[in-house]
């Protein structure tokens, strides 16, 4: 069966490719404007469903992964800056703080529609002004929820993380999505569990 990812974003893409499938991408094309008084976590759940579905129109009798990601602090929204004005205004609101970043997954098929919302909290370092503007000024994370990128130099903004898998922070939570692919009929590691070893 054909794996599509219905999703523009490189960094989910690199994260894919790390199980060794062959797959597709395709834009989902979602409003993704929060509903009134819709909480985070249903806004992500919401998301991740509507581009799934997107994609199974665009590509019929495909394997569909539907994904997306905000951060929760309380109970705001922060979704990706887009310049580095809005960036520095994140972080300086994230600093000494803790965040609840959001992911949420859909793997759809025609017999079935999985969906989980990953929650990974984050702890940020007390961080000044300069150090704000440096990081920007070096990683550009305009592009990503809560205005870092946790895989390159954005690590050094934290004090602390939880969390299930550190993946699900980059955008696409890999052991949820290996084990709706293992539901769905399409184990990464190709062996059927009834035969694996003890």
């Amino acid at each position: 069966m054909e794996l599509i990812l219905a999703s523009t974003s490189r960094y989910r893409a690199a994260l894919l490719e790390r199980l060794g499938l062959p797959f597709a991408t395709v834009a989902p094309e979602v409003d993704e404007t929060p509903r009134p008084g819709e909480a985070p976590q249903d806004l992500v759940r919401r998301l991740a469903i509507a581009k799934a579905r997107a994609g199974a129109q665009r590509c019929p009798g495909a394997l569909v992964i539907g994904s997306d990601q905000l951060a929760a602090l309380d109970d705001e929204v922060l979704g990706k800056p887009g310049t580095e004005a809005r960036a520095r205004e994140q972080l300086a609101r994230l600093s000494g703080r803790s965040v609840t970043f959001l992911t949420g997954l859909c793997l759809l098929d025609s017999q079935q529609e999985q969906v989980e919302v990953v929650e990974t909290p984050v702890r940020f370092r007390t961080l000044t002004e300069q150090q704000i503007a440096d990081y920007v000024a070096r990683e550009q994370p305009l592009d990503c929820a809560g205005a870092f990128k946790s895989e390159g130099l954005g690590i050094a903004l934290f004090e602390a993380l939880g969390g299930s898998d550190p993946n699900a922070l980059i955008g696409l939570p890999l052991i949820a999505l290996t084990t709706m692919l293992m539901n769905a009929g399409s184990p990464v590691l190709g062996a059927d569990p009834a035969e694996a070893v003890p």
